[in-house]
This record gives structure tokens, C-alpha cells and sequence, in this order.
């Protein structure tokens, strides 16, 4: 049987998200706002969930519609496929709705009829007037715009930035899937270049590079809430972490440096690449910016500095962005250079127009990525 899968992602990294998606093999990928639909099998669900890097969650689509009433919502959502998908003792709460520019615009009102609806399609399937919901957890979001509604369930459960590498759970602000869109824009894949981070706090982006380039599925080691789902067998859970094991890459050359100013944090960096499995292809040091020396005459530089949001902060972090400006420009002529900041006045402080610049979002943040494209090192001869 053939499935709409729908994942989510940050306003901005859609087009990353889709790229992806269509390298894992899938079909008929639509990119929407905030979401991107492509169609896959029941296998698909667990495929999409392990190897996703950018998404924050992947959805099974239970079906679209337009509604104008509430009588009209309740027949549509009620009319939808939930019996192939719902077991007897299912927990499904309508765990999130939207609406945007809709006749129906109390999300109060449209969890309680859509619950109500999928209850009454679930009594006419089970001869039952009570469910006791005690089973495995079937959170369905409905999110409404211009009249039309889109219905699906959560197969992720725990948003897919977590890896299970974090070693600390309250420390840094950037998620793990922005850190991988940003490494993903900058093209950087291993091999003889070096990538750096001179501000990497606990090393977030450095991670996911070393992911990447190692090809380590992010989501190997976690569970999700499909796996308690009825309708997906366990082998293929166990099958598809196999597989994805089978994937990893440890031939390629990998070298990446980290370096921060906090030596805390530059131990929880350390503990967060164990946890990742990736220790061996980062080095980690504790020092300042000004410190930095390139290390080879083409490269990558990736890194997420202070944005300066509090007033007290802003002169030091406009400072701090004068000399990252000539550090690229003096020690790092021929590498490439990614730097994503909130502040307005980035280009002019760093005294330098990027080559292209993308909106997004770190959290609520609006930010912009300013992307420096450096010279390509020379192809080698072949004997």
C-alpha cells in the first residue's frame, strides 16, 4: 500500500528537506511551506524517520479536504481511513491544529469535533460505545489555511533533533536538524578539505558534519512512536537499523576541528561526539578566535558566533564579527566561509558582501546564513 508521508521542517530549510528526500529514492515530491509530501510505503515511514537530517518530524497524510462548516468538517474528518490505521485500544489525541484565514477558526472547537468524528468512524468499525485509549499513541495534527484542511497523525513521536547525543540537555540554542541544513548548504562532504568551527560551542554543526560525511544515520539509535504502531512489523525496524549500519562510511578522509574560548564547553563538545560516535574525527580545542590558524590552503569554515541580542552584548559581538572578517580574509584566502547571525549589519562588519545569503530560523530567531564561496583546489592528475 502506497502512503502520503509528510515531513515537517524550520521555515527556510524546505528545499534542503526536499533534496533530501528525493536522494533517499522517494517520489512525487511537493514542497509546501514548512512541510514537504512525498509517497512511500509502510517501510518508507521507518526509512524516512532514520535517515532524515533536516526534518523535525515525519507524518503519515490521513487525507486533505475543504470545509467551510463545522458540520462539513466533522462529516470529512470522519470520512477519512482511520480503521486501516487505528487499532481498538489506540490513544489518538488531537495533540495540535491550526488555522490560518479559516471559516473555522476556533482550534478548540476543531479538536473537539475532530476527535469526536474519528470516534464515531472508530464505533461503527468496533461495535464499542468506550475506548479505552490505553495502546500505542496516534498524535494527530490537523493544520487548517484558506478553507482547506490537512489531516495526519505523528509517526515521529520526539521531534527528530534528537539524536541522543546531547550530553547535557539545557545547553546549546541550535538544533541539531538546522546544524545538518547548514552543513548540507555548504557542500561540504570530507574528503581532502578541512572544515572548521572557530566558535563552536558544544559542537553541534561539527557533529553533524561528521555525520554526514561518515553517512551515520541520526536516527539509528533512537526509537519512535510508530514502533509501537500495529501496522509496521518489528523485523522491519530491526531490518532497516541493520541496513543503515551496513551504510556508514569509515574509508573517507574526515578532518574537522572545533575550538572555543569556555573549556566547559568544549568538554561537553568532546562528550557529545562520543555519544555520536564521531570522537576520533573531530579535534577539539579550547581557544580564542583570534588564535585560529588555517591548516590548509583550501577548506571549509562553518560556524554559528553570538548574535549580540542583548544591548550589553552588541558592541562586543559587532567586534567580534570585525575580526572574523579579517581572520577569513588573511588566513583563510582560498577556503569558503559560512557564518549564520541574526544581526542586520553582518556583511558591513565583516566587511565583506556574501556571495548569497538564506533566510532562516534558529528557534523564533529570524537569521540570515551568509555564504562566502572560496577558489577549488586544483583537480589531481591521474597517472
Amino acid at each position: 500500500m502506497t502512503y502520503t508521508l509528510i515531513a515537517t521542517a524550520t521555515m527556510g530549510v524546505e528545499s534542503i528537506l526536499a533534496q533530501e528526500i528525493k536522494d533517499l529514492g522517494f517520489k512525487n515530491v511537493v514542497t509546501h511551506n514548512g512541510r514537504v509530501e512525498f509517497d512511500g510505503g509502510i517501510e518508507d515511514i521507518i526509512k524516512a524517520n532514520i535517515w532524515l537530517r533536516t526534518a523535525d518530524r515525519v507524518y503519515l497524510k490521513m487525507g486533505e479536504f475543504k470545509a467551510f462548516t463545522w458540520d462539513e468538517y466533522f462529516e470529512k474528518v470522519k470520512k477519512l481511513d482511520w480503521i486501516s490505521v487505528l487499532p481498538i485500544n489506540a490513544e489518538f489525541p488531537i495533540s495540535w491544529v491550526s488555522s490560518v484565514k479559516c471559516k473555522l477558526f476556533s482550534k478548540s472547537d476543531m479538536q473537539r469535533m475532530a476527535k469526536k468524528a474519528i470516534v464515531e468512524k472508530l464505533k461503527l468499525q468496533y461495535k464499542h460505545d468506550y475506548f479505552s485509549e490505553d495502546g500505542a499513541l496516534y498524535r494527530v495534527k490537523i493544520i487548517g489555511n484558506k478553507d482547506n484542511f490537512v489531516v495526519m497523525i505523528d509517526t515521529s513521536g520526539t521531534p527528530l533533533h534528537k539524536r541522543g547525543y546531547r550530553a547535557h540537555l539545557n545547553e546549546a540554542p541550535m538544533k541539531e536538524t538546522l546544524a545538518a541544513a547548514l552543513v548540507k548548504l555548504s557542500k561540504w562532504n570530507g574528503g581532502e578539505r578541512p572544515l572548521v568551527d572557530p566558535m563552536c560551542g558544544t559542537g553541534t554543526i561539527l557533529i553533524e558534519a561528521a555525520m554526514i560525511a561518515r553517512n551515520i544515520a541520526p536516527g539509528v539509535n533512537r526509537r519512535f512512536a510508530s514502533e509501537d504502531w500495529h501496522i509496521i512489523d518489528e523485523q522491519l525496524w530491526l531490518d532497516a537499523r541493520d541496513e543503515a549500519f551496513t551504510h556508514e562510511d569509515y574509508e573517507k578522509e574526515v578532518r574537522i576541528y572545533g575550538s572555543d574560548l569556555n573549556g566547559e564547553t568544549i568538554e561537553t563538545a568532546i562528550e557529545n561526539a562520543k555519544l555520536a560516535g564521531v570522537e576520533n574525527d573531530i579535534l577539539f580545542e579550547q581557544k580564542h578566535l583570534l588564535e585560529f590558524e588555517s591548516m590548509a590552503e583550501y577548506g571549509s569554515l562553518i560556524t554559528n558566533p553570538p548574535y549580540g541580542e542583548r544591548l550589553s552584548d552588541l558592541d562586543q559581538v559587532e567586534k567580534l564579527y570585525r575580526t572574523l572578517g579579517d581572520i577569513c580574509r588573511m588566513r583563510c584566502k582560498k577556503w569558503s566561509y559560512y557564518v549564520i547571525t541574526s544581526h542586520d549589519g553582518f556583511e558591513k562588519l565583516f566587511d565583506k558582501r556574501a556571495d548569497k545569503n538564506r533566510k532562516l530560523y534558529n528557534g523564533n530567531l529570524k537569521c540570515r546564513y551568509y555564504q562566502y564561496y572560496g577558489q577549488r583546489p586544483p583537480r589531481l592528475k591521474k597517472d
